[in-house]
């Protein structure tokens, strides 16, 4: 039975689009996009989590000068007020990612497409040959992981990791490393 299946020109969009389908990556809140000072802290003292966040941020003012501040959006605030509101506001504005899930993790992937270890270079998932079949509960998510709930997991990035800590776990280094140049790629998650 085969399980989400993600597709790209490389085997790093795949593998992101496998994943996205699994898990939401961390992302900005659609609605949370003022810029100025005063609209923020508007947006902000609509909601018991924006007062959390303020107070999180560090902001620290007695109520008659919120009223203030909130009644005049010419209201001279210091910069470190500013500051802080802002902090607040993209603490806020930002959903975090979901963690992944075991599934992916402890998946088997099965990849199809040109791959080349050493002077082996072939089309995996064909007639002729089998896709490259990856157990990942033998390698270390950690580093993969840590760049996705930051955030910071780019399309390149996540392919060197995905085959240095996923890949090259399971199955070795492969005669002189592993390379994907093919121009589409599948990868399907069992």
């Amino acid at each position: 039975m085969a399980g989400p299946t993600g597709r790209g020109t490389s085997l790093d969009a795949g593998l992101n689009d496998l994943l996205r389908a699994q898990v939401t990556p961390r992302h900005r809140l659609a609605f949370y996009s003022a810029k100025h000072w005063h609209a923020q802290l508007s947006q902000l003292t609509g909601t018991r989590r924006g007062y959390e966040a303020l107070d999180a941020a560090g902001l620290d003012v007695r109520p008659d000068t919120l009223i203030k501040w909130l009644s005049d959006s010419e209201y001279n605030v210091r910069r470190g007020y500013r500051d802080l509101i802002h902090t607040a506001y993209e603490n806020v504005a930002i959903a975090p990612a979901d963690p992944l899930p075991d599934t992916v993790k402890d998946g088997q992937f099965d990849i199809s497409g040109f791959v080349k270890t050493g002077a082996d270079e072939r089309e995996r998932g064909t007639r002729r040959a089998a896709p490259l079949r990856i157990d990942a509960s033998r390698g270390d998510w950690s580093d993969i992981e840590a760049l996705w709930l930051a955030g910071d997991l780019r399309d390149d990035d996540f392919e060197d990791r995905f085959i240095d800590d996923v890949i090259v776990a399971d199955i070795g280094e492969g005669t002189d490393g592993w390379e994907f140049s093919g121009s589409s790629y599948t990868v399907e998650l069992w």
